[in-house]
């Protein structure tokens, strides 16, 4: 009878230690801030299904002109063998639904609402992210100078954020709407381009007070923090502390806030638009396929069901995904 070796015993020792210890090894494997995010995030189903949304609705935008040709119709397309000339109406019922016209025609007219239901998500995300792009600039900007340097000039930038949080937004950007669209150009810029960059400005600049404000709020307490203090102390300028110590780490509440502010600059559009003052024929736009709709409600209410459940759920999703993204970006919450 053989007896086993020692080295044969240390083999067998560590052939059956090596699973135990892969179990440790990966059981005590740290995640970075941004895994524990993600992985909150997708087990997070309701912000999971607004994210879907939002890919759908900025995927209908940037393929709007191709979509349209796949389906054959266009927004601006008349078709009024479609409409009857003593109503004004569709024929048939649904707003004249049909296999070519799959959510019917308008009323007089008898454009495809579909074709102008996808040419207006364009429109809507187009001036709602422009727009969006405009307040994070200038938000990030002078919340960051303010927080930082504070004294004279954190106290100038509060006095001026009050003086922006209390102004009549909306009476202004009539005012300004209306002025605006009876120019016949400005800087350049004229028709429909003009149309576009005067509501980018005032939905943008308007709404680049909170912003500051969240971002004021953070940098005071950032600029606090021991690792701000090491890289002063290692002779870092303001320069590089603000870009490699403070942005990154308000990363999270200016992710918070992007999702959160564009469906509110959607609503805006949509509300100027609905208005009037907003954007114009022939440019397709969701407030103001709601403002042609009201007319026909009660003879035809599919025309105003379309472009109200196109705004409500699109404005749902990002709320949905912002409401998500904000539970999993803190560290305290329980959901």
């Amino acid at each position: 009878m053989s007896m086993a070796q020692p080295g044969d015993l240390d083999v067998a020792t560590a052939d059956l230690a090596t699973p135990q210890e892969d179990q440790q090894e990966k059981a005590i494997q740290g995640r970075s801030l941004r895994q524990i995010a993600w992985r909150r995030l997708k087990h997070d189903k309701v912000a999971m299904a607004g994210g879907v949304g939002i890919i759908i609705v900025a995927l209908v935008a940037i393929f709007a002109s191709l979509l349209n040709n796949l389906l054959g119709n266009q927004p601006g397309e008349r078709n009024t063998n479609l409409t009857s000339p003593d109503t004004t109406m569709p024929y048939g019922r649904l707003s004249g639904a049909s296999s070519e016209h799959w959510l019917g025609v308008q009323p007089v007219d008898g454009q495809d609402i579909l074709a102008r239901l996808i040419a207006g998500a364009r429109t809507s995300l187009m001036i709602s992210v422009s727009a969006m792009a405009v307040s994070l600039l200038i938000g990030l900007t002078v919340g960051v100078i303010a927080g930082y340097y504070r004294g004279k000039i954190d106290a100038v930038v509060a006095r001026v954020l009050d003086v922006l949080l209390a102004f009549p937004t909306l009476l202004f950007a009539i005012a300004l709407m209306a002025i605006f669209g009876r120019a016949p150009s400005f800087l350049g810029m004229s028709g429909q381009t003009l149309n576009f960059a005067v509501l980018i400005f005032v939905l943008g600049f308007f709404g680049f007070a909170y912003l500051a404000r969240i971002v004021r709020g953070q940098v005071l307490s950032l600029r606090e923090k021991e690792f701000v203090d090491a890289a002063r102390s290692l002779g870092a300028s303001d320069w590089r502390i603000i870009t490699r110590e403070i942005l990154p780490n308000l990363m999270g509440p200016v992710l918070v806030w992007v999702t959160l502010t564009i469906p509110s600059y959607i609503l805006g559009e949509a509300g100027l638009s609905y208005l009037g003052v907003g954007v114009q024929p022939p440019t397709a736009s969701w407030g103001q396929t709601l403002n042609s709709a009201g007319i026909f409600f009660q003879n035809d209410p599919m025309f105003l069901v379309w472009p109200g459940m196109a705004l409500f759920l699109t404005v749902l999703s990002f709320n949905l995904f912002g409401d998500g993204l904000r539970d999993a970006l803190d560290p305290k919450s329980t959901r």
